[in-house]
C-alpha cells in the first residue's frame, strides 16, 4: 500500500474532515477522496462516514487507525535509517519550541557532537501542538516544550523548572503607566493565572507572542512584562532590568516528550545530553 494513503487517512482523522485534510496536505479534496477510496477498496470496508459535520471513523476505520500510525512511524524510521551518513549508527530527530532553542538546544547539539559522534542529528522548530503531533505520529523521536499536555502513548519528563517573573526597565525611580506593561503570550495556563492574580489590570496596549521580541521592545521603550527568569538573568545582573517587588511568580517548566515505543537506549543518550544542556543553561 502507498504510504501516502495511510498519511492521508491519518490527516483526515486528525482534522475531522476531507476539506481540512486536503488543505493541510496541499492536495485537492478530490485527491484526498481518491486516496481514501483506494484504502477502502484494499480493506473492502468503508473507513469514514461523511456528513455535514465532517468525517467520522467507522468501526473498521477505528481498527485500522492504530495500524496506520505504526505503518507511518516505521516507514519514517526506515527512510531515515537508509539515509544515514557514513560512520553513523542511527539518526535522531528532535524538535523544540522556538523560545527553547537558544541556548538549551544549542548546548545539546554541542554535547551530542562531543559525546555521541556515532549519532546523526536532525532538528526541527515548531509550536508545542505540532511538536506533540509529530512525536505521536513518529516523525519526531523527541521534543522539548513547555506545559506538555497529556497524550496517550506519550511520556513527558520534567527537564527543568522555570519561573515567569515580572520585571521592569530601570531606573526603578522612573514611574511606569499601566499601558507600559507588555502582555506576552506564555500560553493559556499562564493567561488564566495572570488574570486571577491581576483581576483589575486593564488590557495591555501592546501584546507580543514572542518573548525575545517583547524584551527588545521594553528595553528600547521602557516598560514591564513577565519573562522566563533564566532568560533575563544577565539583564538583571547588569542592572538593565529589575524584579518588581512583591509580584507573583508563575511556574513555566520545560518537558522532554517521547513515544512509549521509542528506543530506550537512544532516548537515554538524548536525555543525558538534554539534562547536561539544561544544567549549563541554568
Amino acid at each position: 500500500m502507498d504510504i501516502n494513503v495511510a498519511r492521508t487517512f491519518l490527516e483526515v482523522v486528525k482534522t475531522g474532515s476531507f476539506v481540512n485534510a486536503a488543505s493541510n496536505l496541499h492536495l485537492t479534496q478530490t485527491a484526498v477522496s481518491a486516496r481514501i477510496r483506494v484504502l477502502e477498496d484494499l480493506l473492502d470496508r468503508p473507513v469514514f462516514i461523511r456528513n455535514k459535520a465532517g468525517a467520522k471513523l467507522t468501526p473498521a476505520g477505528e481498527q485500522f487507525l492504530r495500524f496506520a500510525t505504526t505503518m507511518v512511524q516505521v516507514w519514517d524510521r526506515a527512510r531515515r535509517a537508509v539515509a544515514l551518513p557514513p560512520g553513523r549508527e542511527t539518526v535522531v530527530t528532535v524538535g523544540a519550541e522556538l523560545s527553547l532553542w537558544s541556548p538549551l538546544l544549542r548546548h545539546w547539539l554541542l554535547w551530542m557532537r562531543r559525546e555521541c559522534p556515532e549519532i546523526a542529528v536532525s532538528t526541527h522548530i515548531d509550536t508545542s501542538e505540532r511538536l506533540m503531533e509529530q512525536v505521536q505520529d513518529g516523525s519526531l523521536d523527541m521534543a522539548v516544550l513547555y506545559a506538555a499536555p497529556s497524550r496517550p502513548g506519550i511520556i513527558a519528563e520534567l527537564l527543568f523548572e522555570e519561573k515567569l517573573v515580572l520585571v521592569r526597565t530601570t531606573p526603578t525611580s522612573s514611574p511606569l503607566a499601566p499601558e507600559d506593561h507588555v502582555q506576552i503570550d506564555w500560553g493559556e495556563e499562564f493567561a488564566g493565572s495572570y488574570h486571577a492574580a491581576f483581576p483589575d489590570q486593564p488590557n495591555s496596549v501592546v501584546s507580543i507572542s514572542y518573548g525575545p521580541l517583547a524584551l527588545d521592545y521594553i528595553l528600547a521603550t521602557g516598560g514591564s512584562g513577565y519573562f522566563r527568569k533564566g532568560f533575563i538573568r544577565s539583564y538583571l545582573e547588569e542592572g538593565r532590568l529589575a524584579l518588581v517587588p512583591g509580584s507573583p511568580e508563575f511556574s513555566y517548566s520545560a518537558y522532554v516528550v517521547h513515544s512509549t515505543k521509542a528506543d530506550p537506549g537512544v532516548m537515554d543518550r538524548i536525555r543525558a545530553g538534554l539534562k547536561a544542556a539544561a544544567a549549563i543553561t541554568a
